[in-house]
Order: C-alpha cells, then sequence, then structure tokens
C-alpha cells in the first residue's frame, strides 16, 4: 500500500506543476500586454516632458517657477495632446488603408 500512496502524492505534485506552468502560459500574454503598455506610457511621459520644456521656453519661463502640481497638470496637458495626436493619426492610417479619403 505504501507504493500506492506514493504514486498518489506523486501523480497529484506533477498535475499540480501542471496546472501552474498551463496558468502561467495563459498568464504570459497579459503580462507582455501590460509590458507594452508600460512601455508605450513611458515614451508619451518622456515626449510630455520634452514637449512641456520646450513650452516653458516658449514662454520665458522657468521649471522652478512651478510647483510640482502644476507641472504634472502641463505634462498631463501635453501627454494628452500626444495620445490625441496618435489618435488621430492612427484613423488617417486606417481610413487610407481601406481607401476612403479622408477630407471628403
Amino acid at each position: 500500500m505504501k507504493i500506492k500512496d506514493i504514486l498518489k502524492s506523486k501523480s497529484k505534485e506533477l498535475v499540480n506543476i501542471a496546472s501552474e506552468n498551463t496558468t502561467k502560459l495563459f498568464d504570459y500574454p497579459k503580462i507582455k500586454s501590460k509590458q507594452l503598455k508600460d512601455m508605450i506610457n513611458l515614451k508619451i511621459r518622456e515626449k510630455a516632458i520634452i514637449a512641456t520644456k520646450a513650452r516653458l521656453i516658449e514662454n520665458s519661463k522657468n521649471i522652478n517657477d512651478f510647483s510640482d502640481e502644476d507641472l504634472e497638470i502641463i505634462i498631463a496637458d501635453e501627454e494628452r495632446k500626444i495620445v490625441d495626436d496618435l489618435k488621430t493619426k492612427s484613423l488617417v492610417v486606417a481610413l487610407a488603408a481601406l481607401g476612403l479619403n479622408f477630407f471628403v
């Protein structure tokens, strides 16, 4: 009987390992998708910071003239502009791919 108990416990361990690996396999795209979104958001953030610096230079302002909260608001506005621009460009590309003229 002892061998049967050992075989049962080992088979349960193998089933658990297989189910864990299967779960990891199905979570892989979700994890990669999140990493991709984080990378895209980071790039948008970097571009927004550069645009904010340019905006401040155009207005003859210094970063030190603003509080952290004010800078965060300005950067968020620049991020929104970048995302809106990307959406517009994506729409135009999609319509061009379908052969539709956006301006008609």
